[in-house]
């Protein structure tokens, strides 16, 4: 982010940036610089920065205060209307403390205290009284997001009651003072923006966005009659596949799906974060199905994949591009390709603000598969990753320590597909068993304490991907062979490996 921030700086204001001081509070202005991003392409708030790019700084004791006046402003319809949901990231720069707020452009028309404000080279334009710019604004949004298509007829009766108060309850548990509590399902549709008014047209209803998230499938396949997201395993028949599901229904059931469909298929690497254990499988799988989900032209009929080979899990999905090629990390400017559903995506804990995703998956992918992933815009944007092979359960076979003190060691490895290598190695030769000639599963529980001494028994069994008593096993063995010995007690103490 700081280096982002360095070069928006360096570049200047423009249509998608702009600079405010702000020693000690929020200026008002800034409400207005923010409906105008919204209503036309987006762009960054820099807060401590003087029009001519000199770095000015914000107060350090006034920060606190600012970035709460700043939440409730852009949350209340009276200043933001509708309102709309905003981080505030602090950046250092020169020694000098900057607040720096992206917004993303929305697909609705938006109003600061009643008007209306467009962007363009010269700042912020009020357009309240321009029936043409305004009547032009609204048109661009409404044939831009598709998502915003509104469907008069369709009724309360064609949407699923129970998935409206799932996401109800969800978003409860993670603010119990989340506004859609208590909330009827007309209310909360309303409130998240997805039943609503076309004031050119005049008319009123459930968006499409509202369908796809809550729709009957009946109702899905009515108004969307190609709507599909195919999950497939391919690492033995890869002409056809080993597993699929074939998934048509509503984007709150689709996410489930997909996630156990890849939490069934993809291995689970141990890793630490500090002292703590995090699932990185669980993170990718977040990331890469909030995105084939939220960021896909729905109205394009080609089916989304979702694909696990040999080594390799990779995803298409149709797009509107804002940029061709592969994304790079450190310019990538987020865009939002259908705001609403994205918005009850990030309300109900499935996402987080927009471009983090991205961040999130350059973050860990290398930790999980051993490389960076692979985005690419275009009008079928394609993400590629990475992930480590599973051993087939059942681990090792070990045999008795021979006369010459040679030992005899069976390996089983390879994916779960049946495929069976067996390796002996330090026969009986009297030859000394070495690191190279031991199985995989010992060679990974081996690097593994190496690194994170206190790990157990449970955790090597999620991180290799077999059965606790094959680590036990392993371990047995290792020891016997003198790789490994335990330090102190069972519960406090760790292990220790010998090079």
């Amino acid at each position: 982010m700081q280096e982002k921030v360095q070069q928006l700086i360096a570049a200047g204001e423009s249509r998608g940036v702009e600079f405010k001081k702000a020693a000690n509070k929020i200026p008002s202005s800034v409400y207005e610089t923010v409906c105008a991003f919204l209503n036309r392409d987006g762009g960054y708030l820099l807060l401590g920065v003087l029009d001519d790019g000199a770095v000015a700084g914000v107060d350090p004791a006034s920060i606190g205060q600012m970035r709460k006046d700043f939440a409730t402003c852009i949350n209340d319809p009276g200043k933001i209307n509708p309102p709309c949901y905003l981080s505030v990231d602090q950046v250092e720069i020169d020694g000098k403390l900057l607040l720096v707020i992206y917004v993303p452009p929305s697909s609705q028309v938006h109003r600061c205290v009643g008007r209306i404000y467009d962007r363009n080279e010269d700042g912020d334009l009020d357009i309240t009284e321009q029936q043409d710019a305004v009547a032009a604004l609204y048109l661009r949004k409404q044939s831009h997001y598709s998502e915003n298509k509104i469907y008069p007829h369709a009724g309360l009766a064609d949407l699923r009651i129970d998935l409206i108060e799932r996401a109800q309850k969800l978003a409860a548990r993670r603010n119990p003072e989340h506004p859609w509590k208590g909330l009827t399902p007309e209310e909360l549709l309303r409130s998240a923006k997805v039943w609503r008014k076309d004031f050119q047209t005049g008319a009123e209803g459930l968006t499409l966005a509202a369908i796809l998230l809550f729709g009957k499938d009946d109702t899905i396949l009515s108004v969307l009659s190609h709507h599909r997201t195919d999950a497939l395993l391919r690492r033995d028949n890869v002409d056809r596949y080993d597993d699929r599901d074939d998934i048509r229904t509503n984007l709150l059931e689709s996410r489930d799906r997909l996630m156990a469909f890849g939490e069934k298929h993809l291995p689970d690497p141990f890793y630490l974060e500090g002292d703590q254990s995090i699932s990185l499988r669980s993170i990718i799988l977040r990331e890469v199905v909030g995105n084939i989900l939220i960021h896909r032209e729905f109205t394009n009929a080609t089916p989304a994949k979702f694909v696990i080979e040999r080594g390799r899990l990779w995803t298409e999905n149709s797009n509107v591009p804002h940029g061709h090629g592969l994304i790079d990390p450190r310019l990538f400017s987020p865009y939002p390709k259908n705001p609403l559903i994205a918005r009850v995506f990030k309300e109900i804990g499935w996402a987080d603000e927009l471009g983090s995703g991205v961040r999130n998956l350059f973050r860990y992918a290398q930790h999980f598969g051993g490389e960076a992933p692979q985005l690419l815009e275009n009008d079928i944007f394609r993400f590629t990753l990475q992930v480590p092979e599973e051993e087939e359960e059942g681990g090792a076979i070990y045999g008795t320590e021979t006369e010459n003190g040679g030992a005899e060691i069976g390996a089983k490895s390879g994916a779960k597909t049946g495929v069976k290598t067996g390796v002996k190695t330090g026969v009986k030769t009297g030859v000394k068993t070495t690191k190279e000639s031991l199985n995989r599963t010992s060679v990974r529980i081996l690097e593994i304490l190496a690194k994170k001494p206190h790990t157990t028994v449970k955790q090597l069994s999620q991180a290799i991907g077999v059965a606790e008593s094959a680590i036990n096993t392993n371990i047995k063995t290792l020891k016997d062979l003198g790789y490994l010995k335990r330090k102190g007690s069972r519960r406090a103490g760790h292990w220790e490996v010998k090079q």
